[in-house]
């Protein structure tokens, strides 16, 4: 058995931060490969809301052909942030709340992971909404019945309850729903190309008045996605790993499909749709352009297409991110399960149908706070810590990451003042909370907290004991509160073990 001297014994409090769900996963724990996790982010990357910034584009005076080049490459940026976060779920297993640990406090970890888990659960509020809509429409054909209530409570139900069966139950449904919303949104990409042909207008040749800057409309679609660059360990810590791949890009080799090609690609895709719809007719939304005009089975086809793309995304970027930011909120009483309902409760709550009214306002001020959050992981993750982490100490609430009182105040003057300096210029809002929350987080740090509240494994000269699946180790809770790294056939007996007793 191999092992480091990291390990403890739960203090008489320690299980106040231990539940199964939120304990980082085993190297054996981990099976979404390479095309699930692609198939994944397609069904993440179409959302209704994506229309609107195809069509911001257009009408701000850009051409069709720059609109997509502008936001394929706005998420490619993001999602090279993306790939440098996921490093935290595959290396050493964790979830984002978990990690928020070190640079926040094991106390000071719920400010920023509960907003995040609530602005999660509004979204999936928000997706619900328009699948009971679209739900409606199938209802009233079919059925003659209308009431999209009743279709809310349902499509709600469905998705807690696949969401709660664990994250292979997610990818299933990924992999079905993707590739079927790709073949639609083509046949709605010709729809509406013939529509505007009708009218005598070349999709590709159109040019309104408007005079939208690029860098406006580059910024505004990496905000769009600043939420999954801060919590996508809560995704790739369930990516098969190579056990002992030392270097980064073996290490994440499963992540970069996703990120660099998938989610650019569908969103640009997506965006363009929302463009030639905008062109065709002046709404920005083809859903309700086709749904208008269209019967039969084509109307059917189209709104399952929605049901799809809410569901999809809901289970994998909402309510999973939320569920394990309110475990983490208390362990000793909330389970995954009940925190999968949670979310679901809250995010109705949060009255989505409201939301929809103001969703750029709220994208812009929430995106500009989860751009100073990337910031400050990176800075703590890369730069001072090195991919060295304490683990155990993570769940430990009188270890090194307990700062003063449980709170970090490094990591929250400098997400709240680089936050607010973002908010304050929401249109760059990621080139200022970004960069900024990254310094001011290492300045601090540096300047004060690291004087007074040592961290083991920077003092320790960045030991490899620090660090799990590059090594061939996964971090492993033996009971008791006792950690250990052990290698996989070692963390899988153990596991097994604990199941029996």
């Amino acid at each position: 058995m191999t092992t480091t001297d990291q390990s403890f014994s739960a203090g008489k409090e320690n299980g106040a931060l231990i539940e199964e769900s939120i304990l980082p996963t085993l190297n054996g724990q981990r099976p979404i490969g390479w095309l699930g996790y692609a198939w994944i982010w397609v069904g993440i990357a179409v959302i209704i809301a994506t229309y609107s910034l195809g069509a911001s584009g257009i009408g701000g005076g850009v051409s069709l052909g720059t609109v997509i080049a502008v936001i394929a490459l706005a998420n490619l940026a993001i999602g090279l942030v993306m790939v440098l976060t996921a490093d935290i779920g595959t290396e050493h297993g964790l979830s984002f709340a978990v990690y928020l640990r070190a640079p926040f406090g094991v106390y000071g970890t719920h400010i920023p992971a509960v907003s995040r888990g609530i602005v999660a659960a509004a979204w999936f509020g928000i997706q619900t909404y328009l699948g009971a809509l679209a739900l409606n429409g199938i209802g009233e054909y079919f059925l003659g019945f209308e009431n999209w209530i009743v279709w809310y409570v349902v499509f709600g139900l469905l998705q807690i309850v696949n969401t709660a069966m664990g994250i292979k139950s997610v990818e299933r449904l990924a992999a079905l729903a993707a590739p079927a919303i790709i073949a639609i949104s083509i046949w709605m990409y010709f729809t509406l190309e013939d529509l505007a042909a009708t009218q005598g207008v070349n999709i590709w040749t159109y040019q309104a008045t408007g005079e939208m800057s690029l860098m406006v409309l580059f910024i505004a679609n990496m905000s769009f996605w600043s939420t999954m660059a801060v919590d996508i360990p809560n995704l790739t810590r369930f990516l098969k790993t190579p056990s002992g791949a030392k270097s980064f890009f073996s290490r994440n080799r499963n992540v970069f499909l996703a990120q660099l090609v998938a989610l650019p690609v569908t969103q640009a895709l997506i965006a363009g749709l929302g463009a030639v719809s905008f062109i065709a007719t002046g709404n920005w939304n083809p859903v309700e352009v086709i749904q208008g005009e269209g019967q039969g089975l084509s109307l059917v086809l189209l709104l399952a297409l929605v049901v799809l793309a809410q569901w999809s995304t809901n289970n994998s970027a909402n309510l999973i991110p939320s569920a394990l930011t309110f475990v983490n909120l208390a362990p000793r009483v909330i389970n995954y399960r009940i925190a999968v309902m949670l979310a679901g409760v809250v995010g109705t709550l949060c009255f989505p149908w409201q939301i929809l009214n103001n969703l750029f306002v709220f994208l812009g001020y929430y995106g500009a706070f989860l751009s100073a959050l990337g910031g400050i992981m990176v800075a703590d993750y890369y730069i001072l810590r090195r991919r060295r982490l304490n683990v155990p100490a993570l769940y430990d609430v009188a270890g090194q990451y307990r700062y003063v009182g449980g709170f970090n105040w490094a990591g929250l003057i400098a997400w709240v003042v680089a936050g607010a300096i973002a908010a304050w210029q929401s249109q760059y809002a990621f080139f200022i909370g970004f960069p900024l929350g990254l310094m001011l987080y290492f300045f601090l740090m540096k300047a004060v907290v690291l004087k007074n509240h040592p961290q083991a494994e920077i003092e320790s000269g960045f030991s490899g004991a620090y660090l799990a699946t590059s090594e061939g180790l996964s971090w492993t809770h033996t009971g008791q509160g006792r950690f250990e790294r052990l290698t996989p056939e070692h963390a899988k007996a153990e596991s097994l073990q604990r199941e029996d007793l």
